[in-house]
């Protein structure tokens, strides 16, 4: 929920982030407006933990690059800057320069969001790909149903759904990655 008079600056963005009363709180930034991202549910917190670990087991073991938790954050530029903490997200190994700093000064390459039921995941993921994310997973726990979204070869935003029946793959991404939609969601 964004409440505020006036339009801010990445700066003055950053300092509000690091007072000690935001410590506990989630905040992202877009074109100036400050947004809270609400408390994550149960159901939600475990399907973006079962997440990072199917990347990561894969992610690891063939030195792929990284994957980050929800408190990573991303900051990439539009007209006012975009700060975002995806719950999940994969960065390939060539992009990682250091680890120093606070947040990535880029998009990652596949950002993974469990969907809240006030997110407006179309306008956010439309957002990474214009920012150069290649793909966004959008999982509804609820509805056992993953999205993937991305812009086609013309730059036209596609969104296509995956049923428990699916099966998610990482293509050149993530090569060998598979995961059934299914085993992403606890029984």
């Amino acid at each position: 929920m964004a409440v505020q008079e006036k339009l801010y600056s990445f700066d003055e963005f950053w300092e509000i982030t690091n007072l000690p009363e935001n410590a506990e709180r989630r905040l992202e930034f877009d074109d100036g407006v400050i947004i809270e991202v609400g408390a994550a549910s149960k159901l939600n917190t475990v399907t973006a933990g079962r997440m990072i670990y199917f990347l990561n087991a894969h992610v690891i073991p063939n030195d792929l690059g990284l994957v980050t938790a929800p408190d990573a954050g991303y900051k990439f530029e539009s007209s006012g800057g975009k700060y975002r903490q995806p719950d999940a997200a994969f960065i390939s190994k060539h992009r990682i320069a250091d680890l120093q700093g606070t947040y990535f000064l880029f998009a990652p390459d596949l950002v993974v969001e469990v969907v809240s039921p006030d997110e407006d995941i179309f306008k956010k993921a439309n957002e990474y790909l214009r920012a150069g994310t290649r793909i966004v997973w959008a999982v509804y726990a609820e509805d056992r149903i993953v999205y993937v979204m991305k812009l086609n070869e013309a730059g036209v935003f596609v969104s296509l759904p995956y049923t428990i029946d699916d099966t998610l793959d990482g293509g050149d991404m993530l090569p060998g990655f598979t995961l059934p939609v299914r085993d992403i969601f606890r029984e």
